[in-house]
């Protein structure tokens, strides 16, 4: 009767501690989630506030931008001078909103390029590494068209 007794102590504790490890790393996925917030960003640019997207959204390490096209914010239109002048804008953009998250492009580690036209590649690419010397991870492909007729898009996404 004894051992019985024994043995019944002796389970009831085993689920007590089972059930009690349980809860507790539940408790800790939970505890984890919540120190990985995720902020989403709008535009920095005034014109750009009502946009359906995030400009960036910033995790606890990471920065991810939405694409840039090769458009002159400014001015409101595509840089002109084709391929090498919206890839040219496409960075600065890319440059300006990761400053206004204060980073910069030395921190991208990955970039994925879209152009408009393969063929455009090489002169695409003599401009991309003028602003790339770390050489950050890269997907470039040809897409059937580009958002208001642009040559180009780039999104990034750097390391904070």
């Amino acid at each position: 009767m004894l051992n019985q007794k024994n043995n019944l102590v002796k389970n009831f504790l085993s689920l007590c501690i089972l059930f009690l490890l349980c809860f507790s790393s539940c408790q800790t996925a939970n505890d984890s989630n919540k120190s990985s917030d995720i902020t989403f960003h709008k535009s920095h640019l005034p014109q750009r506030q009502n946009t359906p997207f995030s400009a960036a959204v910033e995790t606890e390490n990471l920065l991810f931008l939405s694409g840039q096209i090769g458009k002159d914010h400014s001015k409101g239109i595509l840089a002109p001078g084709g391929i090498k002048a919206e890839t040219k804008q496409a960075l600065e953009n890319i440059k300006a909103v990761l400053a206004q998250h204060n980073s910069s492009l030395d921190r991208v580690v990955k970039c994925t390029v879209i152009l408009a036209d393969i063929n455009d590649f090489k002169d695409f690419n003599s401009v991309y590494v003028q602003y790339f010397p770390n050489k950050p991870a890269r997907t470039t492909f040809a897409a059937g068209g580009l958002a208001i007729g642009a040559k180009i898009e780039i999104d990034v996404i750097a390391a904070k």
